[in-house]
């Protein structure tokens, strides 16, 4: 039985309440690490793409797979309160990259004397390339991947480049051990394996061993407060060399604001400032999607295997993270998802502490996904059958293409 599902989320436009992203962007994850199982990457793209070439690979594969068929765009849905107001749509999927990079977090109040500042100021959303910042003195607010990729870009022609940042973080370069892929290096099943098996203790000493072999973060005045914490890395292989050189410094959260200067909180103070760009990140919102769908406590979005809203009769309404038939899904009862949704919320509490950004434990969410579908790898099946593959499973990289 054929069905209509509403996709919400597409579209790479630089409109208001759309996505948008700055020219240079490129990616932090390996083409054999990002890929569709059944669609490898060309050989002949590089292993970490610009922003262009992975649209191309997505057109690529829609036209190869014949989709565009299927896909009606710019089809509105301008509010859904629940299954009684599904009209046409049997289902809806709700892409994930809708309400990442929409909603700028521009905290304005947060810094005293803002309002008195005579300089120009910005959130990263709008920042495109470098263009009219040559010469210019720039405060970029916020060290996450964009922070860092814009300051980087804007200390080559900039005459001074400083980053403030709160908390600190890991900066770790796209190119690990004997020069793979840190994604290749890193994600395997054997790591998996230690970092769930261990003592939190040994875990934790590991990791951030790891993370100081390519420089001390603490020299660098970049070391996380809490450095055992799994929060998203920055993924910048030039940082440390422009820091070194000294054309980004880092400095402390911002105090305040004078007309022309910001002054950190350990005193110091960055004068004659022409540009203030504010990285500091996007707020998440569905406002398409009834609060009450998604919503079901103290205002956390709350989704079973990251998936499915639990207080929801029928599975008609889903995350993108798995496309599956949808019709056929069967749940469990709504006390057995919210009783998953609490132990998952734990483990992420441990591992990532308290953030509002998706993140999980990569390979053990995949099999659990893969096992809803009959594609989790039997591993131990493997070692018996085809010991050689098997280690390559384990020890390996773990790609899509186990899955």
């Amino acid at each position: 039985m054929v069905k209509r599902v509403a996709i919400i989320g597409a579209g790479d436009h630089a409109e208001e309440g759309r996505a948008s992203i700055y020219q240079s962007v490129f990616t932090s994850s390996s083409k054999e690490m990002m890929c569709f199982p059944d669609f490898p990457y060309p050989d002949d793209y590089p292993n970490y793409m610009h922003q262009s070439k992975l649209q191309e690979y997505i057109k690529t594969f829609t036209l190869k797979k014949n989709l565009l068929r299927y896909v009606q765009f710019e089809y509105g849905v301008p509010h859904v309160c629940g299954e009684d107001e599904a009209k046409e749509e049997e289902a809806m999927n709700v892409s994930g990259g809708w309400q990442h990079h929409v909603y700028p977090n521009l905290p304005t109040d947060s810094f005293p004397g803002l309002d008195q500042f005579q300089g120009h100021y910005l959130h990263s959303r709008d920042y495109k390339g470098p263009g009219g910042f040559q010469g210019k003195r720039v405060l970029v607010i916020g060290l996450g991947n964009s922070g860092c990729d814009i300051a980087v870009e804007l200390s080559r022609l900039a005459a001074q480049v400083i980053i403030s940042t709160r908390s600190g973080s890991w900066v770790m370069s796209r190119v690990w051990d004997d020069g793979y892929p840190w994604d290749m290096v890193y994600v395997t099943r054997f790591a998996s394996f230690l970092q769930n098996a261990l003592p939190s203790f040994v875990s934790d000493w590991l990791y951030v061993k790891k993370m100081n072999t390519w420089f001390k973060h603490e020299n660098y005045g970049l070391m996380p407060l809490n450095g055992t914490l799994r929060k998203e890395p920055v993924f910048n292989d030039e940082l440390p060399s422009r820091i070194l050189c000294g054309t980004v410094s880092i400095k402390p959260s911002v105090k305040e604001f004078t007309e022309t200067s910001a002054i950190f909180e350990d005193g110091t103070m960055f004068e004659a400032i022409d540009f203030v760009i504010f990285a500091t990140g996007y707020g998440y919102a569905y406002p398409f999607l009834d609060d009450s769908i998604i919503k079901s406590r103290n205002n956390e979005v709350t989704l079973y295997k990251g998936i499915f809203p639990p207080l929801m009769e029928k599975p008609t309404l889903a995350g993108s993270r798995l496309l599956a038939n949808i019709d056929s899904c069967t749940l469990p009862t709504t006390n057995e998802m919210m009783d998953d949704i609490d132990e998952k919320m734990g483990k992420k509490l441990k591992w990532f502490g308290h953030s509002q950004t998706l993140q999980t434990d990569y390979i053990t969410y995949m099999d659990e996904l893969g096992s809803f579908i009959g594609a989790k790898p039997n591993i131990l099946w493997l070692f018996l059958t085809d010991p050689q593959l098997a280690l390559e499973v384990y020890f390996g990289p773990c790609s899509p293409y186990q899955f």
